[in-house]
Formats: structure tokens, C-alpha cells, sequence
């Protein structure tokens, strides 16, 4: 065993932090949520694209740090271009944008974010227009297709 100092030793101090770890996260809802800091800032700016960063952080629970390099990150993959007008900065998403990742090839953020940029009465955002929606084609036997079905694609 090697010792990191007076009171540890190095091995019991990993066992420490694997325990501690072990019996804070023990249960399975854990304290995770289910979009990425990214996907949080996303839907925010569909919601209100005249948000300061400020507003945005608040909301999506991020530091004011986190969400400008977030939003750098967007900008830069193209997800949403960012106007000043005077010293305000207005931005707008690209809904024809694809998600990144190969689970989701070929499907386009604009339905997505149109479903979760609804406000808390229900209503869309202004600013958001409805995605067309086109009536997913049938196959003989009446079925409708998996979205990511390969024979389906055009």
C-alpha cells in the first residue's frame, strides 16, 4: 500500500470513494436527466430565441460559462446562427438540421424541438413554426414503417 498521506493510504482511500459513490447513486433513478446540456439549450433558444445567456442558464440550470460555450458549440455544427441587433443577440435554430448521432441518421431536429419548445400552457412558442408533418407511407399488409427503415428511404 502506498501512502498519500497521514491519514490514507491509497487503496483504502479508492475503496472509500467507490463506497461513498456506490451508496449516493445506489438507487436507479439516480440524478441524471434525459437530454444533454446541449439538447437543454437547444430547446430553450426554439422556445425563446431572444433569450439572454443569462435567462437560458437560469432555466436550464447551467452556468452562464457552460451555456456561452454551448451555444459556441451549436453555432459552430450549424444548429443555430446568432444576430446582434444593438447589444442584444437573436438567435435562430435550423430546424432542417439532423441529430448527430447514428441511432437518429437521417431524422430532423425540427420535430423534436417543435414538440419540446411547447411553453407551460401549452402553447408553441411564436417564434417556432409547426413542422410539416407528411403522413408516413403504409405498407400492404397496413403496417407503418420503422422511421429509420432503409427500404423506406427515397
Amino acid at each position: 500500500m502506498k501512502k498519500i498521506s497521514h491519514d490514507f493510504y491509497r487503496e483504502d482511500y479508492l475503496v472509500r470513494i467507490y463506497s461513498v459513490s456506490m451508496s449516493v447513486s445506489g438507487e436507479r433513478s439516480g440524478n441524471w436527466t434525459l437530454l444533454t446540456g446541449h439538447g437543454r439549450v437547444l430547446v430553450e433558444i426554439a422556445r425563446n430565441p431572444g433569450a439572454r445567456v443569462r435567462d437560458i442558464s437560469a432555466v436550464v440550470g447551467l452556468t452562464e460559462r457552460t451555456v456561452q460555450a454551448v451555444v459556441a458549440d451549436l453555432a459552430a455544427a450549424g444548429y443555430l446562427t446568432r444576430t446582434r441587433t444593438g447589444r442584444r443577440t437573436l438567435y435562430t435554430v435550423n430546424s432542417d438540421n439532423q441529430f448527430r448521432h447514428p441511432a437518429q441518421e437521417g431524422l430532423r431536429i425540427g420535430p423534436f424541438l417543435a414538440a419540446l419548445a411547447v411553453s407551460g400552457d401549452g402553447s408553441a412558442p411564436e417564434s417556432a413554426a409547426p413542422p410539416a408533418v407528411q403522413p408516413a407511407p403504409v405498407h400492404q399488409d397496413g403496417a407503418e414503417p420503422h422511421p429509420r427503415d432503409p427500404r423506406q428511404r427515397a
